[in-house]
């Protein structure tokens, strides 16, 4: 059966069983509150996954449900991209939600893992928001730093960057972020330390040389001083805390 004639069977067979999709507009609200975020709209307008308009994709109910959260975080990842997010950022958090629904095997781990990607999302668009409102030499150091967190970075580098000072961009940073610059570096290593610790099998020392800190012993003070416990409690308390094991579907 062609693609022509598939199409037709299945619009006879919705139209039939007065089977309708998602409203459109409703559809394209509830990824502008993402873009936005606007956490309390996104609320109102999110309706779980299995709700009557969702369409059938597989006769299997969990792999139903897997692809289109799939398809909701490829169109939320474009969303945001467009509202200035780093593309980097963005597809580093997909690629991470679409592990955790690849290998979910429960409809309410499926639930689960929905409500809380559209909740994270929002959130790194509510951080980004307050991005903006900085300089624009801030925002370019910002911007250095996220995407040099695995070498060193120094302050002539991000000064170099933000075409001023080096003592400019030093005082500048701290008048509108609220931490130096050293501290706010030291503060997004440990956020990507987080995520090494939850997401990979990589040592701690692996990882505490991966991120520039200068010896292990260094980055498990600096961790602990942040984070209140140890990246090994860190780890025994969250790794892969949200993932169920994986077991092949028959």
């Amino acid at each position: 059966m062609g693609i022509q004639d598939e199409l037709a069977r299945v619009e006879f067979k919705n139209r039939e069983y007065l089977v309708k999709h998602i409203s459109y507009d409703r559809e394209m609200a509830f990824y502008q509150a993402i873009k936005n975020g606007d956490m309390d709209e996104m609320h109102r307008l999110f309706r779980p996954l299995n709700v009557e308009g969702m369409g059938k994709l597989s006769n299997n109910p969990l792999r139903n449900l897997k692809y289109h959260l799939i398809i909701t975080v490829a169109m939320i990842t474009r969303y945001i991209i467009e509202a200035g997010l780093e593309a980097e950022s963005a597809y580093n958090l997909s690629d991470i939600y679409i592990r955790k629904i690849d290998v979910c095997n429960d409809e309410e781990g499926v639930h689960d893992i929905h409500k809380e990607l559209c909740e994270a999302y929002v959130k790194r668009m509510q951080a980004q928001k307050k991005h903006r409102l900085y300089s624009k030499p801030v925002s370019q150091c910002i911007d250095y730093i996220y995407d040099h967190l695995h070498e060193q970075i120094t302050l002539e580098e991000l000064a170099d960057t933000a075409g001023v000072s080096s003592s400019y961009i030093s005082k500048l940073f701290h008048n509108e972020v609220n931490v130096t610059i050293a501290q706010y570096i030291q503060q997004k290593r440990v956020d990507a330390a987080k995520n090494l610790l939850i997401f990979t099998d990589y040592s701690i020392s692996d990882i505490a040389n991966y991120l520039q800190f200068s010896t292990e012993s260094y980055f498990i003070s600096v961790f602990g001083k942040l984070c209140g416990l140890t990246p090994k409690k860190f780890r025994e308390l969250h790794f892969r805390s949200k993932l169920p094991q994986y077991n092949e579907e028959k």
